[in-house]
């Protein structure tokens, strides 16, 4: 903020004003130890938000997320390759063949127990070992699965973009709003102190002959009336302290020192930008688009369940039928070798495809309004804001003259006052008026650079601070 010019006090007032400075470093010392004080600027502020913000994280976990579902989404169109042993003990099956005692003179083989001696029916220890490979051929989802995950991708990419220009708005704003804050509490301060003064000025000329005891009484109100704004100034200035802490990651328990000024803007931009464009530009935008996109992939996929598919699998098989449960060697394995095409026709499933292709139809055109709407909102968020920046350029400078009437008022006030002209009321009444003027204007700035936070939003850009931030 400018600095105007100071009040006007005598010198005991103003040795008094020292020594109440002078308190500061003496209190600021005696802080703990262990309690940091971190000093941020803008910039800095933003790169904290964009490194170690959660609102940031999160958004670059969906981009990382999306990624790993355009894999998955590829994967259903490469090979699949599975293997398998499997142990198989079978305790009693009617292909067992039970072969009667025989006497020892009987010497004649059975039969049915030499039919059946070479297969596997009845066998009571069976390994296999199998080896599928699976390829889908022709399959009408697959491609729309993977075009799916592919907007999806950039959707998230887009949202990553919006997020980064929500938590630049968010800071900015909260940056703003704590230098005001902080401002607000340092003019109260101050007309606490010059309340404070003249009240002990006022019993001065009491104790002198030359005051009344109404004045004092109305000096002693005067101040009593300021305490409250000073207490009310700091908690707001503590909570919006809180607020930026919270965005930027920083200790609630540590100082914070917030290191760019509230300055006016030197020359206030004045550029426009054409609404439709600022639109179509925009990451939100451009991410429903891609919503709409997956939309349309999503009736194809519901077209798809009518058109068969066709896909391809080879099983490559080894099969041991040992005696004893762990005789497992080299030798005595069969082969189980296959191939198969299989072609998969829809034919009915109980009007369930018709109402999935409805459905997505619907869903279609509800993503297309939501576009439209979207596109409407944005246009008009960005004239809002545009209008917002001008109308709060304009008062900056008509404030700023405010604040001189003021001031200048005050000085003659205080003059008068000193030389018996003006009452104790009207002293009262140009402090009043400058310690709004001051607010006024110190609302005016920071109105403009939230403004400013918020076309910069509508446009929804974030600046390199914040977007190479990982």
């Amino acid at each position: 903020m400018p600095t105007h010019k100071g009040f006007q006090v005598n010198s005991t007032y103003t040795r008094l004003l020292a020594l109440l400075i002078g308190v500061a470093p003496i209190a600021q010392a005696q802080r703990p130890a262990g309690t940091d004080t971190v000093r941020v600027s803008i910039d800095e502020a933003l790169v904290r938000a964009g490194t170690t913000g959660e609102e940031a994280r999160l958004a670059r976990a969906q981009v990382d997320i999306a990624a790993t579902q355009v894999a998955s989404a590829r994967s259903a169109a490469l090979p699949a390759l599975d293997g398998s042993f499997n142990y198989q003990r079978t305790y009693a099956s009617p292909f067992q063949i039970k072969v009667p005692a025989s006497t020892s003179a009987d010497t004649t083989p059975n039969p049915l127990a030499a039919l059946f001696a070479n297969l596997p029916f009845g066998r009571v220890n069976q390994y296999t070992a199998n080896l599928t490979a699976t390829q889908a051929i022709f399959s009408p989802r697959l491609g729309s699965a993977l075009r799916i995950a592919n907007a999806y991708q950039s959707a998230s990419r887009y949202g990553l973009r919006e997020q980064l220009a929500e938590t630049e708005y968010q800071v900015r704003t909260a940056y703003v709003r704590a230098l005001l804050a902080a401002e607000l509490e340092s003019s109260a301060r101050e007309a606490v102190a010059q309340a404070s003064r003249f009240l002990d000025q006022e019993r001065l000329r009491l104790t002198a002959g030359s005051g009344s005891e109404l004045d004092v009484l109305r000096a002693e109100v005067s101040l009593e009336n300021l305490r409250p704004q000073l207490v009310d100034a700091q908690n707001a200035a503590a909570l919006a302290t809180l607020d930026i802490k919270r965005l930027i990651n920083v200790p609630m328990a540590a100082s914070i020192v917030l290191t760019t000024p509230l300055t006016a803007p030197n020359a206030p931009r004045g550029e426009s930008a054409n609404p439709e464009s600022v639109a179509t530009e925009r990451a939100a935008v451009q991410a429903e688009q891609q919503n709409v996109r997956i939309a349309g992939e999503i009736v194809k996929q519901a077209i798809a369940a009518y058109i068969p598919s066709l896909d391809f699998r080879m099983s490559l098989g080894r099969i041991m039928y040992p005696q004893q449960v762990f005789a497992l060697n080299g030798s005595g394995w069969l082969t189980d070798w296959n191939a198969s095409l299989t072609l998969k026709v829809p034919i009915f499933n109980g009007m369930k495809r018709g109402a999935d292709l409805s459905q997505a139809r619907i869903g279609l055109r509800q993503e297309e309004y939501r576009l439209a709407q979207l596109r409407e909102a944005v246009q008009l968020q960005y004239q809002q804001a545009f209008g917002e920046r001008a109308r709060a350029a304009a008062a900056i400078t008509a404030r700023q003259r405010t604040v001189d009437q003021a001031q200048r008022v005050y000085d003659l006030t205080v003059l008068r006052y000193d030389q018996g002209l003006a009452t104790h009321l009207d002293v009262s009444d140009a402090r009043l008026s400058l310690l709004m003027a001051r607010a006024n204007y110190a609302q005016a700035v920071a109105q403009y650079y939230i403004a400013d936070a918020g076309l910069q939003r509508a446009l929804g850009s974030s600046s390199a601070a914040l977007t190479t931030a990982r």
